[in-house]
């Protein structure tokens, strides 16, 4: 049930026949993992905690920086040198304390990856490195649990929602990652935001359209992006919107699997990067 406080926080929800109570409801009682609070993770975080979602998680061992406020609107100047996930708390407490929020100030691993996306109905990956899209990715299928992925270029992005552990109509497993990318690019290859920029509010179109797809995928809204990836040309003020296939030779999903489990995650290092599509 709602508080009279909360019905009239969430009317502009409730008032909205697509999700009205029973929404809002399912709302309430999800929990959502958010990897990263960061650029994607700040307007994710704050219009999750503002829709009513009623437990966010938020894992990032980093802390905030004055080259991070740029971008990264979750956290504030008085907040520099803090954890971002104490700082990204604080936020969200400020604007809805209905919302619970567990925070990790650590780095997601192949140790903790399962257990804690297991604790988690959904998550949204806000990271900014291949090794950790490729952890998240593989955690999420091995634990059953959809992803709503989105990543940035300078002036671009895109973003979809992946749940392979699912099937079409047609018994056709849905895309993951793998599908789209078989195999990380070698390091080096793809320049990191710090060496090439990226337009803040870019990042902010990008993190918003993620938080969309999540209050989809919980309260059973409109068309889900699974199998479709949104890309964004800020440059070109156009989306385009592509269809991508299940790719039956994918390490992870495909006939014949060769990822099992998460320990080949255990092996190699850890590079931050932020590409999107050209």
């Amino acid at each position: 049930m709602f508080t009279q406080e909360e019905i009239e926080r969430y009317k502009r929800h409730l008032v909205l026949k697509e999700i009205g109570g029973p929404g809002q409801q399912r709302l309430k009682a999800a929990r959502v993992l958010v990897i990263g609070a960061g650029g994607l993770g700040s307007p994710l975080l704050l219009y999750l905690a503002a829709a009513g979602v009623g437990t966010l998680g938020i894992i990032d061992d980093d802390r905030v920086s004055l080259d991070n406020l740029q971008r990264q609107i979750v956290h504030d100047t008085p907040h520099i040198g803090a954890l971002k996930v104490d700082s990204a708390k604080a936020a969200i407490h400020r604007l809805n304390p209905h919302v619970a929020v567990e925070t990790y100030a650590e780095r997601l691993t192949a140790d903790n990856a399962l257990d804690l996306i297991a604790r988690h109905d959904i998550v949204a990956d806000g990271s900014d490195n291949f090794p950790t899209r490729y952890l998240v990715s593989d955690a999420c299928f091995l634990a059953k649990r959809p992803l709503v992925f989105a990543a940035v270029g300078p002036f671009d992005g895109y973003v979809t929602v992946f749940k392979p552990h699912e099937t079409l109509p047609d018994g056709t497993p849905y895309p993951g990652y793998r599908c789209l990318f078989p195999e990380a690019p070698p390091p080096g290859t793809v320049a990191n935001c710090a060496e090439v920029g990226v337009l803040g509010a870019v990042v902010g179109v990008m993190g918003t359209l993620q938080a969309v797809e999540v209050v989809k995928e919980i309260t059973g809204t409109g068309e889900s992006l699974a199998g479709r990836l949104l890309i964004y040309d800020a440059k070109d003020a156009r989306f385009e919107r592509v269809d991508v296939a299940w790719d039956p030779d994918n390490a992870l999903s495909g006939r014949n699997p060769t990822i099992r489990d998460l320990s080949s995650h255990r092996i190699g290092a850890t590079g931050a990067a932020c590409p999107g599509p050209s």
